[in-house]
């Protein structure tokens, strides 16, 4: 790979014109005159795991790909006769750092049916590295792009999570906003851990109603956990992880502005909102964690620690 004439190679980063990298360089950006590449190191290599379009953040398995392609996929789940319950992951900076020290966590995410990449910086990354498309996994799209899809192919929806007037507020708001939409039911639990009669009792009764989709709103990890206990009792549903957006489409917290987004910036949003308390170490310590490891990485050194080493 040719990259310009004064490049120069600093802890495996390359920049420069007209200079010679190894096969197997990312090149992350490409503004004439200049490259920015990183070179992977081949001991390091076979992490990245770059098979089938997937790529690994500090460990977690990240693919690129689209709604259009996502959907083909979830469309032969349902077309088996006897199918079994999928689980679809989003992943952003947080839940990556956070599986650094959490080995039942990364292997949640990394066995997860799909893999999608909630944050715009993966985006870009992923479209950058593949040279392919690949859209953004954030919960509140997921969730819309299945509720759009539900016109064509009649699923229907669980909502499980949230304060009960929450849930009750998403559950009228998104018929609302689709009133084709058919939820056959929903549950706000405790905070508590169930009881195992407790667990059985909602168990039976989600697979009475037997929905397509379970929207599980308990936050991150709580959600992760949920999903891999019931994934194998409850049949035949997608499992999408949602979060906050029971929040935001049960109207106690409002979504950022789309140009807010488009900048990146919805993270700083939320900051400024109602759960300051409660973000601010995810979107400022977790966040430079993640760069920091994931700046290891790329630059061939060891990297899984949850805390920037010198």
């Amino acid at each position: 790979m040719n990259i310009g004439a004064g490049a120069k190679i600093i802890g495996g980063v390359t920049v420069g014109n007209n200079a010679v990298i190894g096969a197997n360089a990312v090149v992350i950006a490409d503004i004439p005159p200049f490259t920015l590449a990183v070179e992977i190191p081949e001991k390091n290599y076979k992490k990245m795991d770059i098979n089938m379009n997937k790529y690994n953040f500090i460990g977690v398995d990240i693919e690129a790909l689209t709604y259009q392609q996502m959907f083909k996929i979830v469309d032969s789940w349902f077309q088996k006769p006897i199918a079994k319950s999928r689980h679809i992951a989003v992943i952003n900076a947080y839940c990556a750092t956070m599986a650094l020290d959490n080995p039942r966590l990364k292997k949640i995410y990394n066995k997860a049916d799909i893999t999608g990449p909630d944050g715009k910086p993966f985006v870009y990354w992923l479209q950058r590295y593949f040279r392919s498309e690949c859209d953004q996994f954030d919960a509140s799209s997921l969730l819309i792009e299945f509720c759009k899809r539900a016109k064509i192919k009649n699923y229907s929806f669980y909502l499980y999570g949230g304060h009960l007037d929450v849930v009750e507020q998403m559950k009228k708001n998104l018929e609302l906003m689709f009133p084709y939409l058919d939820i056959v039911g929903y549950y706000s639990p405790p905070f508590r851990k169930l009881t195992t009669e407790e667990d059985k009792k909602i168990v039976h009764e989600i697979n009475r109603l037997n929905p397509d989709v379970i929207c599980v709103g308990l936050g991150t990890p709580k959600q992760d956990y949920w999903i891999e206990e019931h994934k194998e009792i409850i049949n035949s549903a997608v499992f999408l992880p949602c979060g906050a957006i029971f929040d935001f489409f049960g109207g106690r917290v409002p979504r950022a502005p789309k140009w807010v987004s488009k900048f990146c910036l919805e993270w700083f949003y939320r900051l400024l909102g109602k759960d300051f308390k409660r973000l601010w170490y995810r979107y400022t310590v977790m966040n430079v964690i993640f760069l920091w490891n994931f700046f290891l990485q790329l630059t061939g050194k060891e990297y899984g620690s949850s805390q920037p080493s010198e």
